[in-house]
């Protein structure tokens, strides 16, 4: 039986990242508010670790957002630094200017640069 070739990879998913981490933040601090009032009855039973672990992950969650946050506006303008180098429209509609860019091996790119 013949083998039939490999199908290629789809591309990756856009998630958003700041929601899901947002959410998260939000269910770590809601869990952590809603645990305090038996934090007495937790550590009789030897839990009383469970609302600082929430708290834990409410403050790394806030820590995920900002770098969630920071992904996100350098992805973007890493995509409009894309759309102006190709020459595409502007945000505005305007067509972009072309970008200025050193011939190769002067100096422009470190990669191309010759010594």
């Amino acid at each position: 039986m013949p083998k039939t070739p490999p199908h290629p990879s789809p591309p990756p998913l856009e998630a958003n990242d700041v929601a899901i981490v947002g959410g998260g933040t939000v269910l770590c601090f809601v869990a952590f508010v809603v645990l305090l009032p038996f934090w007495g009855t937790l550590s009789d039973h030897g839990h009383a670790n469970w609302p600082w672990i929430c708290l834990a992950g409410g403050g790394l969650g806030l820590i995920g957002l900002w770098y969630c946050r920071a992904r996100r506006d350098a992805i973007a303008r890493g995509r409009a630094a894309e759309a102006d180098a190709a020459g595409t429209a502007g945000p505005n509609g305007t067509a972009s200017r072309t970008p200025r860019t050193a011939p190769d091996g002067n100096g422009g790119d470190p990669a191309t640069r010759s010594d």
